[in-house]
C-alpha cells in the first residue's frame, strides 16, 4: 500500500508540568524551623540539619519513601521446616531510611548526648527527615520516649540504655546485650478497652524477684520488629509497667507470638501488629499498679513526636502545593501569580509555620523541665494541647494542599495521596482527640500551675494585640466557670487555648504579616472555615515569600 505523506504530530511532548522536588535542601528555606533552631537554643545543630535537609531532598532518599510504601513489610510466623520464627519482613529501602534516622540519632540524641537545646535539635532533626516518609518514625519515636522510662530503674538503664541510644542501627535478631544498637516499642491497647487501658486484662504472675510471666492479647503493638517492648499487664497489685525484651538473654525466643499486621489506610511502611503473650517474660518497672503513671512519660514524649510528625506533613504538604503552583500556567499565568492561589498557598503556610514554631516551642520545655518547675508546667499542658489541635489540622491541610494539584495530585506516582493517607495516624494513635482533650482537663485540675504557666507564656506576647487579649479573656472565663460544665465544651476549649498559644508564638517570633494574618484569620474570625479564606487585609505575597520550598 502506498504511504501518505502527512505532518508528524506528536502525542507524547510533555508542556505545562512542573519538574520533580526533587535535589534541595528540605531545611533551606523553612525559615520558622531556622529561626525556631536559633531562638530555642540548638543553633549549634544548623550544620547537621542542613546535611540531612539536602539527604532529605534527593532524588535517592525520596526514592526509598516511595519503596518502603510500595513493598509494605511481611509477616513470616514460621520457618520452612514449621519453626515458629514471628518476623516481619521490610525492603531494603526501609532499612535505608531507619539507618539514616539512627545514625543521626533521632532515636536517642538528647539522652546519649545531652545539652542546651538537645530535644530542639532533635525534633528538627525528626521534622525534616519525616518528609521523606513518616511510617519508619513509628520505631524511632517509641525508642526515644523509653528511655525516660527505662530510667526509672538505674540498674536497668545502666544495662540497655547505651544500646537503645546507640548509633548504629542493627536490625539482628539477638540479645539486647550482643546488640550493636537496639530499637523500643510499645504494647498498652486491648481490644476490649483501646484507650481505656485499665480495663486490660493481660495476667502478670510474679516469676522471679522483679520479673513476671505476661500472658494475654495486645490489640496494637507498634512495631513488632522491635527488639524490646514497654507493656502495661495486671500484676497482683494492680497494672503495671514492664520491660519485655524479644529475645531472652540466653539467645532463645521469648513467648511473643505475632498474630498478625494490621492493614492500615496509612503508615503501610511501618508494621503494627496483634501479639499474643504466653507466659512471656518481663521485667517490671515502677510499683505494681501504677503502670500508667510510669508508662505516662513515654506518652508525654510520643505526644510531642506526634505533633513534629503532622507538623511535618504539613510543610511537606505546602512544598508540593507551593512547588507545582509556582511551576504550573492555568488561564494565561502561573498558578502561584494568580491570587486565589495565592490566598489557599498561603493559609497553608501560615498553619505550617504556626505548627513548627509550636513544637518547637514546647521540645525546648521538654529540654528545660528538669530544671525549671515552670518549663515542666507548661509543658505538661502544651504537648497535650499541640497533640490535639496540630494533629487535627493535618488531614485538613494536606487535603487542601492536594487539591493545589488537581488530578496530579491524586495519583500514586505524587507523594500526595501518601501524605493525605498518613496525616490522621497521628491524631488517633496515643490518645484519639477526646482522650487529649479530657487528658488536658486532667492535667489541670491535678496540676493547676499549668494553667498559669500557659497563661504566662500566652501573655509574653504583650497586651497590646486585639485579638490574643479577647481570646485570653474567653478562656479565662471559660475557667471561671462550674467544672462540671467543661467537660461538654472540652474539645472547643482546647482549640482556642491552642490557637492562642500559637497566636502569641507569632506575634513574639514571626513577621508582622505572619502574625497578623494568624490572628485575623484564627482568632477574630475573619477567615472562612476552609483554607484559603484568609481575609483581604492578609499580605499573603509576603507570607510566601517567607515559605516557597526552594
Amino acid at each position: 500500500m502506498d504511504t501518505i505523506d502527512r505532518p508528524i504530530h506528536s502525542t507524547h511532548e510533555v508542556a505545562n508540568q512542573p519538574p520533580p522536588l526533587a535535589g534541595y535542601d528540605v531545611a533551606a528555606r523553612d525559615a520558622a524551623l531556622l529561626d525556631g533552631l536559633r531562638r530555642e537554643g540548638a543553633g549549634w545543630d544548623e550544620d547537621a540539619l542542613h546535611a540531612l535537609g539536602v539527604l532529605a531532598g534527593s532524588e535517592e532518599a525520596i526514592g526509598w519513601g516511595f519503596d518502603a510504601n510500595r513493598h509494605a513489610p511481611e509477616l513470616r510466623t514460621h520457618d520452612r521446616f514449621g519453626n515458629r520464627i514471628d518476623e516481619v519482613a521490610f525492603h531494603p529501602s526501609w532499612h535505608r531510611l531507619m539507618e539514616v534516622a539512627v545514625s543521626h540519632g533521632l532515636h536517642g540524641a538528647p539522652w546519649r548526648e545531652p545539652r542546651e537545646g538537645a530535644h530542639v535539635a532533635r525534633a528538627a532533626r525528626f521534622y525534616v527527615w519525616s518528609q521523606v516518609e513518616s511510617g519508619h518514625g513509628c520505631p524511632i519515636s517509641m525508642t526515644y520516649a523509653s528511655v525516660p522510662v527505662l530510667r526509672r530503674r538505674a540498674d536497668l538503664a545502666a544495662l540497655f540504655e547505651p544500646v537503645l541510644t546507640s548509633t548504629t542501627y542493627d536490625p539482628s535478631l539477638k540479645p539486647l546485650r550482643e546488640k550493636a544498637g537496639a530499637l523500643c516499642g510499645m504494647a498498652m491497647t486491648e481490644k476490649q478497652g483501646g484507650s481505656d487501658v485499665r480495663a486490660n486484662t493481660t495476667r502478670a504472675e510474679p516469676f522471679d524477684g522483679d520479673t513476671y510471666a505476661l500472658t494475654g492479647h495486645k490489640w496494637f503493638c507498634s512495631a513488632p520488629m522491635c527488639d524490646a517492648f514497654l507493656v502495661l499487664a495486671q500484676a497482683p497489685g494492680g497494672l503495671t509497667c514492664f520491660f519485655l525484651p524479644r529475645i531472652l538473654p540466653d539467645g532463645t525466643r521469648n513467648a511473643l507470638r505475632i498474630q498478625r499486621l494490621k492493614d492500615k489506610l496509612g503508615n503501610r511502611s511501618n508494621a503494627s501488629s496483634e501479639i499474643e503473650l504466653d507466659h512471656a517474660l518481663a521485667l517490671r518497672i515502677g510499683e505494681e499498679g501504677r503502670g500508667i503513671a510510669t508508662i505516662i512519660e513515654m506518652v508525654t514524649h510520643t505526644r510531642l513526636d506526634c505533633i513534629a510528625g503532622s507538623a511535618s506533613l504539613m510543610r511537606q504538604a505546602f512544598a508540593q502545593a507551593a512547588h507545582h503552583a509556582r511551576h504550573r500556567r492555568a488561564f494565561g499565568a502561573l498558578l502561584a501569580e494568580q491570587p486565589l492561589m495565592q490566598n489557599v498557598l498561603a493559609d497553608l503556610a501560615l498553619e505550617s509555620e504556626a505548627a513548627t514554631v509550636l513544637l518547637l516551642r514546647l521540645a525546648r520545655a521538654v529540654d528545660r523541665a528538669a530544671d525549671d518547675p515552670h518549663e515542666a508546667a507548661f509543658a505538661r499542658l502544651g504537648i497535650a494541647l499541640g497533640k490535639y489541635w496540630v494533629c487535627k489540622r493535618a488531614p485538613m491541610h494536606t487535603a487542601e494542599a492536594m487539591e493545589c494539584l488537581g488530578g496530579n495530585g491524586y495519583v500514586e506516582e505524587s507523594i500526595m495521596p501518601r501524605l493525605y493517607r498518613e496525616a490522621p495516624v497521628n491524631s488517633i494513635w496515643e490518645g484519639s482527640g477526646n482522650v487529649n482533650a479530657l487528658d488536658v482537663l486532667r492535667a489541670l485540675e491535678r496540676y493547676p500551675e499549668s494553667l498559669e504557666a500557659f497563661y504566662a507564656e500566652v501573655e509574653r506576647a504583650g497586651s497590646d494585640v486585639p485579638p490574643l487579649r479577647r481570646s485570653l479573656a474567653s478562656v479565662r472565663t471559660a475557667f471561671a466557670a462550674a467544672p462540671a460544665t467543661l467537660e461538654r465544651g472540652a474539645r472547643r476549649l482546647v482549640e482556642q487555648m491552642a490557637l492562642l498559644l500559637q497566636a502569641s508564638l507569632l506575634v513574639r517570633h514571626a513577621p508582622a504579616e505572619v502574625a497578623d494574618a494568624f490572628c485575623a484569620a484564627r482568632l477574630d474570625g475573619e477567615g472562612g472555615l476552609a483554607f484559603g479564606t484568609l481575609p483581604p487585609s492578609a499580605a499573603t505575597k509576603t507570607i510566601l515569600e517567607r515559605a516557597w520550598p526552594a
